[in-house]
């Protein structure tokens, strides 16, 4: 399949480039790559753990305290028996094939897809049209797989289509009958997989030195909260309906690690379990908040269909045509939509075929919300009529038992964060015929750093006005980096502008004589004079996010050149 991913300001992406970038800013990095790695497992550097930091607490102040959500921190070792019950141990599993030749472990729907993708790439060179190559860069190095370019019948075309617009809904016996039915083989050797297998997706330990008790890495959050609910009615004084949220590790052992953050095997997870009384008809006090909030929705039988026709609704339209099934999950997902757009994910990129690997997240049992890095269940099951009987009785209550029903947001933190990265990205044209330089344009809300303090050279007499706007920006909270190395200025703010931080204070010779600074702007890399408190007033609002810089500019004179150039001695 071509690539039609683009950067921020329209360019086409070359992943090559930003995988490049991340690794060398160090935003993360393969875990133990000086023994080769272990594919799936990556470490976070400094601007990584920031920038995950920084998603964490605007998530934590727009859900928890908005919501009045309940936060609880559970353990990650979970024993065996809590997992059986909650169908785990059965259920939780992909399917995988054997490559009988080489001993391959393939995961059976990435390889279907894989292989599908392969032929309507050649089919797509064989008609002439242009494909660009899509590499996952933080795979091993395999042997190049050499895409025939023959030309494929209309009708196979649509078909190869329609089985990978829902690529996610077959089973293993199905995927079994695709590779059988398309005689799909393994590139690397020209051979059909075995028939899918089940494998259970769990990390497997002992609790204890006597490994008497099993017990496993939990896959997801979500079973603290349920085992903690009785508390947390309580805790919440017996009303209903109310949230608890957590924020933690979950693992995963996945057959095919793969796309860098988007699928690995040990995962930051933020979740939401909102619990509700299911005679309620599900209404929210503060639906009609966010029920013009316009989203790119997918229908669930247009999915099944193999389809993949976006319709664009507010999530109020949404409801009452029944496309989502009621106003508490309509109300999440329009406060999901709006936690991604402020921290910067474009949300027209939210839908891109290309990145269906993180997509397709179950809503209801009438419809489906494509994001690439969140989804919302709302825990209903449809039981067919040959399975109840009615009866009809009169009966006199004083209270009324009930399950609650429970929706539940689920939050990827690293695909948020690779997206917001890859959202955030483009290249700056340079003067003079040099390269063009990486941009990562994060909001000031989120940067892992809101400033970078730049003196223009290491003269001594900067020093005591370095460390005192420092230290004015660590009392308001607004974290620093200083640049003092011997690179050129332009060097310095260009490396600091790969790292996304939004703004930059200039100290110069003028900063000397009168205790001016020049404020920088990221982005249109324009620049504002203007005293200590001015400077720092002016950071607090952007970081804040009260103002922007047009703001600022409209407020500062606006700096095009150094007035003093006379070197203090």
């Amino acid at each position: 399949m071509s690539s039609t991913a683009t950067t921020l300001k329209g360019q086409p992406l070359d992943r090559p480039v930003l995988d490049a970038l991340l690794r060398r800013r160090m935003f993360f990095t393969p875990s133990f790559e000086i023994y080769g790695g272990v594919g799936g497992l990556f470490d976070y550097g400094p601007p990584g753990c920031a920038l995950q930091a920084n998603i964490i607490d605007v998530w934590r102040k727009h859900f928890i305290l908005e919501e009045d959500m309940l936060e609880v921190d559970c353990t990650v070792l979970t024993p065996h028996d809590v997992l059986k019950t909650s169908g785990h141990v059965d259920k939780f599993a992909d399917w995988m094939c054997k490559d009988p030749k080489n001993g391959d472990i393939l995961r059976a729907d990435h390889f279907v897809e894989d292989v599908l993708e392969a032929r309507l790439k050649g089919d797509k060179e064989a008609r002439g049209q242009k494909v660009e190559e899509v590499d996952d860069p933080t795979k091993k190095k395999k042997r190049k797989q050499k895409t025939e370019a023959i030309k494929l019948e209309d009708a196979v075309v649509q078909e190869y289509e329609e089985v990978l617009a829902k690529i996610d809904n077959y089973n293993g016996e199905e995927l079994g009958e695709l590779i059988k039915k398309f005689d799909l083989r393994n590139p690397l050797t020209g051979v059909q997989p075995s028939p899918p297998v089940s494998f259970n997706l769990m990390f497997q330990t002992a609790i204890g030195p006597s490994s008497n008790l099993p017990g496993y890495l939990r896959p997801e959050t979500a079973q603290g909260q349920f085992l903690n609910f009785a508390k947390l009615l309580e805790f919440n004084q017996q009303q209903m309906p109310f949230a608890s949220a957590s924020i933690g590790k979950s693992y995963r052992n996945e057959i095919s690690p793969r796309a860098g953050l988007l699928r690995v095997r040990e995962f930051l997870m933020a979740e939401i379990e909102h619990f509700v009384d299911p005679e309620g008809g599900k209404k929210h006090p503060k639906f009609s908040e966010v029920e013009n909030v316009e989203l790119a929705l997918l229908a669930r039988d247009v999915q099944l269909a193999g389809k993949t026709d976006i319709k664009h609704a507010t999530i109020g339209e949404a409801v009452r045509t029944g496309m989502v099934d009621n106003e508490t999950l309509g109300y999440f997902i329009a406060r999901i939509a709006l936690f991604l757009k402020k921290i910067g994910v474009d949300m027209s990129k939210a839908t891109s075929q290309e990145q269906r690997e993180a997509l397709a997240k179950e809503l209801s049992e009438k419809g489906s919300l494509e994001l690439e890095v969140a989804g919302v269940a709302d825990g209903k099951v449809e039981i067919s009529k040959d399975l109840v009987t009615i009866e009809f009785r009169k009966k006199v209550e004083n209270t009324r038992e009930y399950t609650p029903n429970v929706i539940e947001p689920s939050f990827g933190i690293g695909r948020i964060l690779y997206s917001l990265i890859e959202h955030s990205y483009w290249t700056r044209g340079s003067d003079g015929g040099d390269e063009a330089r990486s941009v990562l344009s994060f909001p000031p809300t989120v940067a892992p750093t809101k400033v970078l303090i730049v003196p223009l050279s290491a003269n001594k007499a900067f020093k005591p006005f370095i460390q005192k706007i420092s230290q004015k920006l660590r009392k308001v909270g607004v974290s620093s980096r200083i640049d003092d190395s011997s690179a050129t200025i332009g060097k310095r703010y260009s490396r600091n502008d790969e790292l996304g931080t939004p703004l930059g204070i200039t100290i110069d010779f003028q900063s000397v004589q009168d205790s001016t600074y020049t404020l920088r702007d990221r982005d249109s890399t324009k620049q504002v004079r203007a005293d200590e408190d001015a400077i720092v007033a002016a950071v607090l609002s952007i970081v804040e996010g009260s103002k922007e810089w047009k703001d600022i500019e409209a407020e500062l004179p606006a700096f095009e050149g150094q007035e003093v150039d006379v070197a203090v001695r």
